[in-house]
This record gives structure tokens, sequence and C-alpha cells, in this order.
């Protein structure tokens, strides 16, 4: 369905338990009705980069840049919202990454910038270490681990994002999404969707083709949008 106002590119999407879709955008961020609906979401017009969140929850964490006017620092680090970005504030490394992927279970961050690679924290974004050499596109956490799609195809952590390994028989995921009850949804390089109970088996089911950005509420239901479009896939 068709999204009213369309968004400029969206950077990240998390379902919450509320009914409402959160999309992180060039220009902040904005709630999406499952009709389509679109609003703003706070005050901000930040640049929010590999925004992510706990499924089901308000709870978000974002990198990326400060919109025109901001005082902030260049990139803006690892920064959380607890009431669905109505309010943001700065955990670290302010003015050192830039994260074009993230992923959260709470204690757990995993994110990776483009230069400082693979980072992980099991202190909510507080301290970061390296984490494997990898360069994903997308991350997801679930109990059964770190899930990251690759160019060589999706690779699972089960130590915190410190090792992976090749997942045998997952399709070629290009978007990676966790439900809160530990399902994952993917985008494949063609555009079809998939989803799978716990990352070991994947179904097919659709076609969307190529979205911006993927969010699973579980394993029933997940949603895709572009710019302009919102999938409900189930």
């Amino acid at each position: 369905m068709r999204l009213q106002p369309a968004l400029d590119h969206v950077h990240g999407l998390l379902a919450t338990g509320e009914g409402t879709l959160l999309a992180g955008t060039h220009s902040g961020v904005a709630a999406i009705t499952r009709a389509g609906a679109v609003t703003g979401v706070g005050s901000g017009a930040d640049d929010l980069m590999g925004m992510s969140g706990i499924p089901g929850t308000d709870q978000l964490v974002s990198s990326g840049h400060p919109g025109a006017g901001s005082d902030q620092p260049n990139p803006l680090g690892v920064i959380a919202s607890d009431d669905g970005g109505t309010t943001w504030r700065s955990v670290s490394l302010t003015g050192e990454v830039d994260f074009h992927a993230l992923a959260t279970s709470g204690d757990l961050v995993v994110g990776y910038d483009g230069r400082a690679g693979l980072l992980v924290s099991t202190d909510a974004g507080t301290t970061f270490s390296p984490g494997a050499r990898i360069a994903p596109v997308a991350l997801a956490i679930t109990p059964g681990g770190v899930w990251a799609t690759t160019a060589d195809g999706v690779q699972r952590s089960t130590d915190a994002g410190r090792t992976f390994t090749s997942v045998a028989g997952a399709p070629l995921l290009v978007l990676v999404a966790a439900g809160a009850d530990g399902s994952l949804w993917g985008v494949d390089t063609d555009g079809a969707a998939w989803r799978s109970p716990d990352g070991t088996t994947w179904e097919q089911r659709g076609h969307v083709g190529p979205v911006e950005a993927l969010a699973a509420f579980d394993y029933a239901v997940a949603y895709a949008v572009t710019a302009d479009t919102l999938y409900v896939l189930t």
C-alpha cells in the first residue's frame, strides 16, 4: 500500500507492540500505521543511519549524522531512545563511528561501521570491543545468536559477534530482521521474502522487490518498506 505522505530514504524499521512501525529516515523518525499513514515523531531531524531496536517495544538504537541546525558532533555515534524516537540520548562513540547496520537485544548491541568494522557491546552500548572481521549489510539478534547478511550468505554467531559461521541452506539475503518470538524474516537479492522460526530452515513468502528496510513482528507478520510503499508479509 502507498505511504501517505511518502518518506525520504529509510535506513531502519521497527515493529512496535502498539501496531505501529517506526522508520529511521534522513530526517528523523516517522511512525507508520498498518494502513500506511505516516506522521513525524519528535522534533529531531537527524539522519538516522542503521536505526534498529527491540521488536515489540519502543526501544531504539541508531547512529547517523546531525540534522540542520544541530550542535551535535558528526557522526552521532550510538544514540538511544526509550520512547519510540520522541527523545534521544547519546550513549557512546560520539564523533567516532557511523554504524550503517545495527542490532540490539537490550544489553547486547552489535554494529558495523565501514572504517571501524564490526563492534560489539555487552553493556547496552556503553562500551564496545572489536567483533569478527566480516562486512554485514544487515544484522539481527535472536536468542539463537547474532545473524548477519553478507556477500557470502547468511552467517551466525553464538558468541556475541566475535566469530561467525555460514548458515547452510539459507537464502542469499540482503536484509534480515528478528521477531519478538525469536523468528527471522529476510529479503534476498532477487527481492523475495523469506521467514524462519529459528534461522535453520527457511520458507519463501512472496516477492517485494528492492525494498529499503525490513521489520519483523513475529513469525506470522513482517513489514518491508520503500520510501513510498508498505508491504505486509504473512
